[in-house]
């Protein structure tokens, strides 16, 4: 598009307000100004759009037209940025969020009611995998991450940090033994992940440092999975306190090798793409996801 906004604004207002000298005063520009506005524009539209006398203006047959186009360009404009202002006071649209299967559905969606019943007006997506996604290629808004940030191009938000906590079910203990030491290990059946690598290397102290790398009995891809093993007395697992703190409430998972473990919390973030102002919606639901979990944490 050659014309531009502000050149269809001097335009107008020079019709509306009846003189250029008018004009200028209104737009808050000096007479030459404009008055080259409106050469620039008439010049990029091969026309004529005003016969300008020293007592009046004209508008020619073409300047007309281009009149009631120029209007309805300017107010589909205004049209937009009061709906553009009304989403930040009132957010709403499709917002699609991912995360990971069982933050999602221990963490996400115990406060979506909440988040619901706040902003009636942003319809949700959630899309669970345990894989890392690229954002811009499944359109997705906010992604939740657990763990250290590896893309740079992304901004991010802390949202909590949660312990990790060495875990077995009471009929597994009954069954086998409660381990007293980190080295007792050895002689269970143990829990781990097919990936990352990272995760089967557990907060424990020990003779030999204050992580502790298993070699799992089972393998999965999901924490989910790793967690409903545990509960089916299938073995030890090292899980985050997001998903277990209800297990743990309940007696349903008991935390082993208390004197053993290292405090390491584990960083969940929000990410996201920013190029420029921040959508209504995202912020709002990071927002409240962030004071939520804050909450729910005490």
């Amino acid at each position: 598009m050659k014309t531009t906004l502000d050149e269809l604004q001097a335009f107008v207002t020079v019709i509306d307000a009846g003189s250029i000298t008018a004009a200028a005063e209104q737009l808050a520009q000096t007479v030459s100004g404009v008055s080259r506005t409106l050469r620039r524009l008439e010049e990029k539209l091969g026309t004529t759009l005003l016969r300008r006398t020293t007592r009046r203006l004209a508008l020619t047959e073409e300047g007309s037209l281009f009149l009631l186009r120029a209007r309805a360009v300017l107010d589909a404009v205004e049209s937009a940025e009061d709906e553009m202002a009304a989403r930040r006071e009132h957010p709403a649209g499709r917002l699609r969020v991912n995360a990971a299967s069982p933050f999602m559905l221990h963490a996400v969606v115990p406060l979506l009611a909440g988040f619901r019943a706040q902003y009636p007006d942003i319809e949700l997506e959630l899309n669970s995998n345990d894989d890392l996604i690229d954002l811009i290629e499944q359109r997705t808004d906010v992604g939740i991450r657990i763990g250290a940030l590896r893309d740079s191009t992304l901004h991010a938000m802390p949202l909590a940090r949660f312990a990790l906590r060495v875990l077995a079910s009471p009929a597994y203990l009954k069954a086998h033994g409660k381990p007293r030491h980190v080295e007792d290990l050895r002689g269970h059946s143990l829990i781990g992940f097919t990936q990352p690598e990272s995760l089967n290397r557990w907060p424990l102290r020990h003779a030999g440092g204050e992580d502790y790398e298993i070699t799992p009995c089972l393998r999965a891809s999901s924490g989910e999975t790793v967690r409903q093993l545990a509960l089916a007395g299938q073995g030890i697992a090292c899980l985050a306190d997001f998903m277990t703190r209800a297990d743990r409430a309940r007696g349903d998972l008991v935390q082993l090798l208390i004197p053993h473990t290292v405090e390491q919390l584990q960083p969940v973030n929000a990410i996201y793409y920013r190029n420029t102002e921040l959508a209504a919606r995202i912020r709002v639901f990071v927002d409240y996801l962030a004071g939520a979990l804050k909450q729910a944490q005490g």
